[in-house]
Parts: structure tokens; sequence; C-alpha cells
């Protein structure tokens, strides 16, 4: 089922993405063509906090033309880890570091034209420490509890992939630890 790539052009090379179009060979030996947008890979946080309410951002995306409702996230600096990222985008869009952080995996986000691999974290215990925001961002901070947040999502309110996808882990994981009975010690027989 794989393709091999024959001849690469590259048609554009952009501050941030790059465009290239692949002539490829596919598996029953005839010839196409793929358009890849080349991405650097990206970071988004479903920071929780010790109520379980959500901290959103809301920003204006030219894209889809509207302001939308999201995780925190942003794209990974040249050599930086998906961790140091996702710490240091919490603190410039949020206002807040956690003291956990765990990663959920992640996810591409259009895997038939693009190679962005977005990693999904669960920031909590927050403790607030801003950093300043990019001088091209104007994001809203807003808190909301889990399922208010999950009630969007099915309500189709809340449409950004990302967002959609780390909330849905998290409340997976949550209803996971409150289903598994505590364990139990064994006891040992006395003597």
């Amino acid at each position: 089922m794989a393709e091999k790539i024959i001849h690469t052009a590259r048609v554009y090379d952009g501050h941030l993405i790059q465009l290239d179009v692949h002539k490829v060979v596919l598996p029953n030996g005839k010839y196409s063509q793929r358009e890849i947008v080349q991405h650097p890979g990206a970071v988004a946080i479903v920071a929780l906090d010790s109520d379980r309410n959500l901290l959103l951002v809301r920003q204006f995306r030219l894209a889809a033309n509207k302001i939308m409702l999201e995780i925190p996230a942003g794209t990974l600096a040249p050599g930086e880890s998906p961790e140091e990222c996702a710490r240091r985008e919490l603190q410039e869009e949020i206002g807040y570091k956690p003291n956990d952080l765990q990663n959920l995996g992640g996810i591409y986000t259009a895997p038939g034209y693009t190679t962005e691999f977005i990693h999904l974290f669960l920031a909590t215990d927050l403790v607030a420490a801003a950093l300043e925001s990019d001088a091209d961002e104007f994001i809203e901070m807003t808190r909301m509890p889990l399922d208010e947040a999950l009630l969007l999502i099915d309500q189709g309110e809340i449409t950004d992939s990302k967002t959609v996808a780390g909330v849905l882990r998290v409340s997976r994981r949550l209803e996971e630890k409150i289903k598994k009975p505590p364990r139990r010690k064994k006891k040992i027989p006395s003597g």
C-alpha cells in the first residue's frame, strides 16, 4: 500500500510551512502527484484546574473566519521538546505553569495533505506564572467546567480538532480512574 516518492519540488517556502509537490509511484505501478504541507509540529494542552474546570482560549482563526474556543496550543520551536513547548505555551497563553504534565499521545491534523503532528498533554496542579504573549496573538482565556465543554463538543459548538481530541481523551482518562476500584493491600498472615 505504500507509495514511493520519485521526485519532489518545493513550490512554497514560508515562515512556518513549506509546500512540496511529490511525484509518486502507486502500489499498482501507476504515477500520481501529492501536495504536502510540511509543518514543524505543535503541542496542545488540556489545562485542568482543581475544580475540573478547563482553561481555554478564544481567538479569531482566519482560515475558519470565526472566533474559536480552543485548548492552549502552539508550534514547536527548532530544537524544542514537546514538553518544553507545552510549558511555554501555557505560560504565554493562559498565564499558568503546570506542576504535573502528562503526555496524552498525539494526533495528525490532516494526514492527507500535511505532516503536522500535535502532541497532546494534560496539565494539572497549575501555578500562576505568566510569560509575555506573542505579538501577533490576540487571545482571551476562559474557564469552563469539563462537562460543559463536553456538551459543547456534542452540540457542535467546539469544532477545533485538537480541542475535541484532547478534551475527549482527558474525559475518558478521568472516567477510567473513577471506575477502577482502589487496590487493596494483601493481608499478611501473622505468626
